[in-house]
């Protein structure tokens, strides 16, 4: 079976009620889509896995248990294990081999995309004009966005082969066409 949009939207806000989980889960899955369009593969795949990363983490949010004991549910709900696999490839902890694009781009993905959501939400224009170069500066403040593993925005990155002010630049164009949808103001509104 392979899972659709609604499926895995379903699987999500079943087992997820915060309002910053969703939208975590809104713009990672906005920046793994448009690395799927860049790439040429299934768009709609790639979406589920990135939608479904952290499913599992208001019920579990230690590394103990998440993503691991997620993958059960996944399973229950017959997920294919491709699907699986690939959401359990992006915790750091469990070591397992990112050997495929997709792995690749989830994980790269991941903090990137909550530190880029970090950065629109103090901007009084959200996401319109924000450069690699301001994001870049942000990643050097250890207190802001505290809890994204700049270690990890980085290595992302260097998977992925890109230059990190590409891979900024490509999230940030990823994730702006959903920034109502994320509680971020525009250009418009700074108006």
């Amino acid at each position: 079976m392979q899972p659709t949009r609604e499926q895995a939207w379903e699987t999500l806000t079943h087992h997820t009620k915060s309002e910053a989980l969703l939208r975590h889960a809104l713009a990672v899955e906005a920046s793994v889509r448009w690395y799927a369009r860049l790439y040429g593969e299934d768009e709609e795949h790639w979406g589920c896995v990135a939608l479904l990363h952290d499913f599992d983490y208001e019920i579990h949010p230690t590394l103990d248990k998440h993503p691991q004991d997620g993958a059960p549910i996944l399973r229950e709900e017959r997920y294919p294990e491709e699907l699986i696999e690939a959401v359990l490839s992006h915790a750091e902890h469990l070591a397992m081999p990112r050997d495929t694009q997709l792995k690749k781009v989830l994980f790269a993905c991941d903090e990137l995309s909550g530190f880029v959501h970090a950065c629109g939400l103090v901007r009084p224009t959200g996401l319109d004009g924000l450069e690699p170069k301001s994001v870049k500066k942000k990643l050097k403040q250890p207190s802001f966005a505290a809890g994204v593993h700049r270690d990890e925005v980085h290595g992302g990155a260097e998977l992925l082969g890109l230059p990190l002010d590409e891979h900024i630049a490509n999230v940030v164009a990823a994730v702006q066409p959903i920034a109502k949808e994320l509680g971020l103001r525009t250009a418009a509104d700074a108006a």
